[in-house]
């Protein structure tokens, strides 16, 4: 179907069991699959009398229960694995227990939005819509009245990690978000004598040599709450996205340290380099807007696995800045720079304009001897890859034959492996290839074989010996060896 009337439209959408993709096709019927790790697509029901595409849709998936809502006119229609029904008949008139009403609100624009996204904070039941006009921004959610932004024409996208709302437009990409963080709400908000908003015009003050500075520090410290005051501008400064706000509260949490004593430093050390992290990647010429509330996230997982938020610039080749980054944050070997080399060097193997002698002393220039790489990886990336030269070239470099021998048998280079395994001394790994080359070659081919390796021909005899014994006979035949022929008749006939 899809190749005769082609994909009109299709949507990505997560669920915690993998990452699924459900498309319209051009005969208006839609299929889904929930994982594109395990591709089965499965075709929905139909939707009575549906002619053109539907004027919006959407993926739900809840307990493993994925269906589509769709919009038809003043229509709202469900699909799920076995039927389509009507939810809404009238918009104006929701069916009874249909559908839960999150709020009512007047935009007051009359012309249809072009865009609507939902925007949830994990773990809430705070939600919101984000609607997007060709110059007009709302969030809509409990409150009776929405945040308007002004803007270009763009889209809008919600984030499920935090508050903020992504705003889209042509040069650029901008926040609407009510912040949440209260430290920053505290210090910002017009007269305030927050601790940390006091805190911050006693260090301004005391930049222009003025003597304000010293009592706005005093009625800090009559209150006892510089401790708290340094808290809150290092905490501020997380959820600021303006380099210069940020280092002017990290100046200011950094002059009230000065007058605590025994001041714990890992907060505002940590502090330090999570922004330079996050200001890095944020640069216009990278583009990953991070928040401070997604970070800890894209840093987490498990000891062995690569942090995103430098996953991210790996997979779209910015590896001088990830490499950096893993550097800065002195992550393991395992986490860092092998692991981006790693993709680099399976990165290259797909290039074709290059000689498979150039690829592969280019990528061992660069590799080396680094801890954790492992060039039969990358080989066998460069074999999918349909270059089996280069993959055998690169398998040169591979210290471990335990790595080599495999991929060596996979790609039918029998008689190579056969070789690399003798050179290693690993007599269960000559076995290994022994068994396969006994499977793979016919009789005569596989003993001729065997003739041309000594140590891989008295292996097989010891393994004859218990376990094939007949073999045995025509191997000393092969050989013309008589002497041993009669050895082998004499023992079967005590036998």
């Amino acid at each position: 179907e899809v190749l005769q009337n082609h994909v009109l439209e299709a949507k990505v959408f997560h669920t915690e069991y993998g990452t699924g993709v459900a498309i319209l096709t051009g005969a208006y019927r839609f299929s889904l699959t929930t994982n594109i790790d395990d591709l089965k697509l499965r075709r929905m029901p139909e939707v009575p009398g549906l002619q053109k595409p539907p004027s919006c849709w959407a993926v739900l998936s809840q307990d493993r229960v994925t269906i589509i809502l769709l919009a038809i006119g003043q229509d709202l229609y469900l699909l799920d694995n076995t039927s389509c029904s009507v939810v809404v008949s009238d918009l104006r008139r929701p069916v009874m227990g249909s559908k839960e009403k999150l709020c009512e609100f007047n935009s007051s624009i009359r012309s249809p939005p072009k865009q609507m996204v939902w925007c949830m904070r994990p773990r809430s039941r705070q939600r919101a819509v984000v609607v997007a006009w060709d110059r007009q921004l709302m969030v809509a959610g409990n409150s009776t009245e929405a945040p308007r932004a002004a803007g270009r024409d763009g889209g809008a996208a919600g984030c499920s990690g935090c508050r903020w709302c992504v705003v889209a437009v042509a040069a650029s990409h901008a926040f609407l978000f009510p912040t949440s963080a209260e430290a920053s709400q505290e210090i910002f908000k017009i007269a305030s004598m927050a601790p940390g908003a006091l805190l911050l015009e006693a260090q301004k003050e005391y930049e222009k040599e003025s003597q304000k500075a010293d009592e706005y520090l005093r009625e800090i410290k009559d209150q006892k709450l510089l401790p708290e005051a340094v808290s809150q501008c290092i905490e501020a400064a997380g959820y600021e996205h303006e380099p210069d706000t940020q280092k002017s509260l990290l100046r200011a949490a950094s002059f009230g340290k000065c007058f605590i004593d025994k001041f714990p430093p890992e907060s505002f050390v940590r502090m330090c380099q999570d922004l330079r992290v996050l200001n890095a990647i944020r640069d216009y010429q990278i583009g990953i807007p991070l928040t401070f509330t997604q970070y800890p996230l894209s840093m987490g997982g498990h000891p062995v696995d690569p942090p995103m938020c430098y996953t991210r610039l790996v997979l779209r080749r910015l590896y001088p800045l990830a490499i950096r980054i893993c550097e800065y944050l002195r992550l393991s070997e395992i986490q860092g720079v092998s692991r981006i080399l790693a993709h680099w060097a399976c990165y290259k193997v797909q290039q074709k304009d290059k000689s498979d002698e150039e690829v592969a002393y280019a990528i061992n220039q660069k590799l080396g001897d680094t801890p954790g790489i492992s060039y039969s990886e990358i080989a066998a990336r460069a074999y999918d890859c349909g270059r089996t030269e280069l993959a055998i070239k690169l398998l040169e470099y591979e210290p471990r034959s335990g790595e080599q021998v495999p991929l060596l048998l996979k790609m039918k280079r029998s008689k190579l492996a056969l070789s690399k395994a003798i050179e290693s001394g690993d007599t269960d790994l000559v076995y290994t290839v022994v068994l396969h080359l006994k499977n793979e070659l016919n009789r005569g081919t596989f003993f001729m074989t065997l003739q041309n390796q000594p140590v891989a021909l008295s292996l097989y005899r010891q393994f004859c010996k218990h376990q094939e014994r007949e073999t045995l006979k025509d191997l000393y035949n092969q050989d013309d060896n008589h002497q041993e022929l009669g050895n082998f008749h004499v023992h079967s006939s005590y036998s």
